[in-house]
């Protein structure tokens, strides 16, 4: 194994609802449980709507305020530029930089989930993408396994490559049950791998109950967290 770990890690996905949150989980779990000795924190970009910042602050002893946790909240859950705009407020990524800098300068690894997908907007002129590559953020994708996912990881993984970011891998996530052959027929490894040439860490399994972080850090520990979470 590589003996430096980073200190960041931003998850991202294809789109909204495709596991972002079930891998920052999941990972959070098996960071506590195997890395005790070394300080974590989470934080989300912003957020739009209930969700995230609670659930993080329910499932985890952090130690976080809800302002770093996510240091931009709006009350629709519609994308950051039009939930602010309906508040006449605008985005200010200058405050969710000093609450990022902020946090990371206390904790040895930083677990930041962003929103929505890799090409949400975050402004009116900015994405996600964008951010991760002016900020230089080491970046996992989230791919759900479904019909379209292997277009869908071409894509973004193109985007990623013009935005300039530091696209370590992919994880795939079963999002609703899926058998061995629909995984196999609908995101096979080996051809996304030879169209991408990014790095596949594994296979979420479809999972009901994200509360059980035991199960969770199992689940983390079947991913090839060696080229993962070390550089």
């Amino acid at each position: 194994m590589t003996d430096k770990l980073l200190n960041t890690l931003l998850i991202t996905g294809t789109d909204t609802e495709v596991g972002k949150t079930v891998l920052t989980t999941a990972l959070a779990a098996y960071w506590q449980k195997y890395h005790s000795s070394a300080s974590m924190g989470i934080m989300k970009l912003m957020q739009s709507g209930e969700g995230d910042c609670e659930w993080y602050q329910k499932i985890f002893s952090l130690n976080q305020s809800p302002e770093e946790l996510t240091p931009l909240y709006f009350q629709a859950p519609l994308a950051p530029p039009i939930a602010a705009a309906r508040e006449n407020k605008t985005v200010d990524l200058a405050k969710v930089w000093q609450g990022f800098t902020a946090l990371r300068s206390r904790r040895d690894f930083i677990f930041l989930e962003a929103l929505g997908g890799l090409g949400s907007p975050v402004t009116d002129e900015l994405t996600v993408a964008d951010l991760a590559g002016e900020w230089r953020l080491p970046t996992v994708l989230v791919v759900p396994v479904r019909l379209g996912a292997i277009s869908q990881a071409v894509a973004n993984v193109a985007l990623a490559r013009q935005s300039r970011i530091n696209l370590k891998g992919i994880v795939l996530n079963c999002v609703q049950p899926r058998t061995n052959t629909e995984i196999a027929d609908w995101t096979p490894i080996e051809l996304m791998k030879s169209l991408t040439h990014i790095p596949i860490f594994g296979c979420l399994p479809y999972l009901d109950n994200l509360t059980d972080l035991s199960k969770m850090a199992q689940v983390a520990s079947n991913l090839d967290l060696e080229r993962l979470l070390y550089i």
